[in-house]
């Protein structure tokens, strides 16, 4: 996903809930337990519009993970059911609602690894996760706009028009049987397998999914759409836009093709779905939504690219989307605690794909430019958490403060790649790709990837850039003997001292000395509070230089003014 609704976005306050599991380590444990394993969903929808109303009839088969397995609880929230039934004897089960789910007694016990299935007939009028958006005139420089229904599902409101277990370490594949207007389009996960007329001028799309993925990630969109394809080698991609506006294919999404090309260059994995679609929406929350097979776009958003200012940004916009194929959807973080695992690495995906494109230059402006937001959002919020968020409880407000999630993920990924050295990380990328692929992740899986790719120990790496909160700030003070021609560095980390906050970091820095027409490089690794470092020198010094290569970015550096010592 991508957060922002437009590049002005403002930063949003963070409401925090603790956790109460914990982990050995201390850290909390977001994991959710399950004593069943979904295998497989098939939804079938119709619309009352008038009524922003969704009727629904899904189907669930699940494997149990015990013996003696009697009862089913799935999250499902505002859902009227009018039966619930065992199939295939389409036997009737007694059921009862709770706050946030629903209760099934089955039939019998059934042991592990039994086939259940389950069939739910209900209707909802879902105040999330179904959205229907009214016609609209051309307005705001957005060309007009038909009827729109379309669906959310991060972080959880799938829960509102489909019985399921409702997070993300639950992966199943899915059916989708959606009855829309005939001539209407109607996007869906997965390969169109059939277009069904029905007999009340309704037409019913069928959608398959083979591989497994999470329910957060189950989408449709329903409208009036122009379609502009195009094959990335077999793979067919889909532009829907409004008509009358094909003219913004080329410019929005025109680099789709180079953007596959070169994430399956770098990841060394091909693009693992059957197709990629790309829609435009009115009155979306976010920039984007990595739906699988079919990502969801803000209209606003996309035609932002109309304006020079704003090109770069709906690029980046629409590879970070991509880059979720692999970093989330192919491999998705196991609880929302690991949430940068997805959207750290899409957003440093879109630095690569610039480096790739336009060089490294580039690359270092997005990545600088992602550092320096996250520096700015991190000292005016209180809601601060790390990488790791310990706030994750509170699953409502994993959004509100994305600049860490995001942000700050994708320039510590730069800065893992630093560290261990681009031969290595990219190894690494593959390997912590290919060794989940179709699984879920929590950090310490990247962490394993990428000692096995280096050869080197990285849990104090972790421990400070994913598990901590905050960043270093660095204060430098410079004394020059002009008999001795020796400079010494007083070096001090001066960040606030509070919990979860490290509070000496590991920091390898390189520092360039300038002395008259010529430099002088020195290396050096930051292990304490307060540390004294001596060079000897030619000459006087100009003024230093502190990390140009950018290799630590998340980081604060007040260099004193030189001072002359005996």
């Amino acid at each position: 996903m991508n957060y922002l609704r437009n590049p002005s976005a403002a930063l949003l306050c963070f409401i925090c809930l603790a956790a109460t599991a914990f982990a050995q380590d201390g850290r909390p444990d977001f994991n959710r337990s399950s004593d069943y394993d979904v295998q497989h969903y098939v939804l079938r929808v119709s619309f009352e519009r008038e009524k922003k109303k969704v009727n629904g009839d899904t189907s669930i088969r699940l494997k149990p993970l015990k013996d003696g397995f009697r009862r089913v609880t799935l999250d499902s929230v505002g859902i009227l059911y009018t039966s619930v039934t065992i199939e295939p004897a389409g036997s009737p089960l007694n059921y009862k609602l709770q706050a946030g789910g629903i209760v099934v007694d089955l039939d019998r016990a059934y042991s592990a690894g039994e086939n259940v299935e389950l069939r739910f007939r209900y209707s909802a009028t879902p105040k999330k996760g179904v959205y229907f958006i009214a016609e609209q005139k051309a307005e705001d420089g957005l060309p007009a706009r038909s009827p729109q229904i379309w669906t959310q599902g991060e972080a959880d409101e799938a829960r509102h028009w489909f019985p399921s277990f409702d997070f993300p370490s639950d992966k199943a594949t899915v059916e989708q049987f959606i009855t829309a207007n005939a001539g209407e389009k109607v996007i869906g996960n997965g390969v169109l397998a059939d277009k069904t007329p029905n007999a009340n001028g309704t037409v019913t799309h069928h959608f398959k999914m083979d591989v497994p993925f999470s329910t957060y990630l189950v989408s449709f969109v329903v409208g009036d759409y122009a379609l502009i394809d195009e094959k990335y080698r077999e793979i067919p991609l889909g532009y829907y836009v409004y008509p009358g506006s094909e003219y913004i294919v080329p410019k929005a999404f025109g680099r789709t093709k180079d953007m596959i090309r070169a994430f399956e260059e770098l990841t060394k994995i091909d693009y693992p779905f059957p197709k990629y679609d790309q829609t435009i929406v009115a009155v979306f929350a976010f920039g984007g939504m990595e739906n699988i097979t079919a990502t969801t776009m803000s209209d606003r958003d996309i035609f932002l690219v109309n304006t020079p200012l704003f090109e770069a940004t709906v690029e980046d916009l629409v590879s970070h989307e991509l880059a979720h194929s692999w970093f989330g959807n192919m491999v998705t973080c196991k609880n929302w605690a690991e949430l940068w695992l997805n959207e750290g690495f899409a957003t440093f995906m879109e630095a690569a794909f610039r480096e790739k494109k336009y060089g490294r230059q580039s690359y270092l402006l997005k990545i600088m430019s992602d550092a320096e937001q996250f520096l700015a959002s991190d000292a005016v919020n209180d809601g601060r958490h790390g990488l790791f968020n310990r706030n994750a409880g509170n699953v409502s407000a994993l959004f509100d403060v994305p600049y860490t999630t995001y942000n700050k993920g994708g320039a510590v990924i730069h800065t893992l790649r630093e560290e261990i050295g681009d031969d290595a990380f990219w190894r690494g990328v593959n390997l912590y790709l290919t060794r989940n692929k179709w699984g879920n992740v929590e950090s310490s899986d990247l962490r394993l990837a990428m000692e096995e790719a280096s050869g080197k120990k990285l849990d104090w790496f972790f421990d400070q850039w994913v598990y901590g909160i905050g960043s270093p700030k660095i204060s430098i003070k410079p004394v020059y003997n002009n008999r001795s021609k020796a400079l010494t560095l007083e070096v001090t980390q001066t960040q606030k001292m509070e919990k979860f906050a490290p509070s000496v970091y590991r920091i390898p820095l390189e520092i360039e000395i300038p002395i008259g027409s010529s430099t002088q490089i020195e290396k050096i690794e930051l292990t304490k509070r307060t540390e004294i470092f001596k060079f000897k020198l030619t000459g006087k010094p100009g003024k230093l230089i502190i990390d140009r290569k950018e290799k630590v970015p998340i980081k604060t550096v007040k260099v004193s003014p030189l001072s002359e010592g005996k």
